[in-house]
């Protein structure tokens, strides 16, 4: 039985073996016991991961995959997790145990993935796997950039993201079209902001999406006193703002005004 991939699930199967354990041993396997891999299709990149003293879980939306897997997979057909994985609740699965994320992530829910981990960081100290290059080197990238964006400030904040190596097309099925490039984000020691972070997250997202504009342009809806609106930072645009300049000034906003 071989499992076709399907375009509308953003399926690009790797098919390169020491890519799968090069990306299988991404994982530093300190401070969980469980891994989640994400979207295992064939298994390619499982296969490694089932060899690590962990206790592994895959979660994967696609049926065919699903039975792919429950018969190739033995020792692992009671924690296949047939499941949307945007929509799945890890609590059903790890209670309040931490685990660590895997996989080769379809592109076209890649960032969502990422947010999804940026919600539930309290339980994940520790995430890698394959991306579009494009979006693994924005989620790495330092202020001072083009590329450096919302996905940047959000991820940095609370986990350091390295930018591990670059994956070429041709070791996928159906091969896609752009480079892709695979990382690692591990949770910081101190991973609570010292300002609210619901504010923190709007603010970052307001300040880009408007990001040719400088920040007392962008953040207008704020309703900033004059004197705030004075401090020299709101003279700059969004990507030269490193994340701790993001802090700073999402604590001045809180300080300053409650936000409308």
């Amino acid at each position: 039985m071989i499992v076709k991939p399907k375009k509308h699930l953003g399926q690009h199967f790797l098919n390169d073996e020491q890519i799968a354990e090069q990306i299988a041993d991404t994982l530093t396997l300190e401070g969980y016991d469980d891994v989640l891999e994400i979207g295992p299709g064939m298994g390619v990149l499982t296969k490694y991961i089932i060899k690590k003293p962990i206790t592994t879980h895959v979660i994967e939306i696609d049926p065919e995959s699903v039975a792919y897997l429950q018969a190739n997979f033995l020792n692992l057909a009671a924690r296949i997790i047939q499941e949307n994985v945007l929509k799945f609740d890890f609590n059903a699965t790890f209670g309040t145990r931490p685990f660590a994320i895997i996989g080769n992530f379809p592109y076209n829910i890649s960032t969502q993935i990422v947010f999804k981990t940026l919600e539930n960081r309290d339980q994940i100290p520790e995430f890698s796997g394959m991306f579009q290059k494009e979006v693994a080197q924005r989620i790495c990238e330092k202020e001072g950039s083009k590329v450096y964006g919302i996905l940047s400030v959000l991820v940095q904040a609370f986990y350091d993201a390295e930018y591990l190596f670059t994956v070429p097309p041709s070791v996928f099925v159906p091969p896609p079209k752009v480079e892709s490039g695979v990382l690692r984000l591990t949770r910081k020691a101190v991973y609570s902001l010292p300002c609210d972070e619901k504010l923190f997250f709007r603010v970052v997202k307001s300040a880009f999406q408007q990001r040719r504009k400088t920040l007392r342009n962008s953040l207008k809806t704020y309703n900033l006193s004059d004197n705030l609106k004075a401090n020299t930072i709101f003279d700059k645009r969004p990507e030269q703002l490193s994340v701790a300049a993001f802090i700073e000034l999402t604590t001045a906003i809180e300080t300053d005004h409650k936000p409308i």
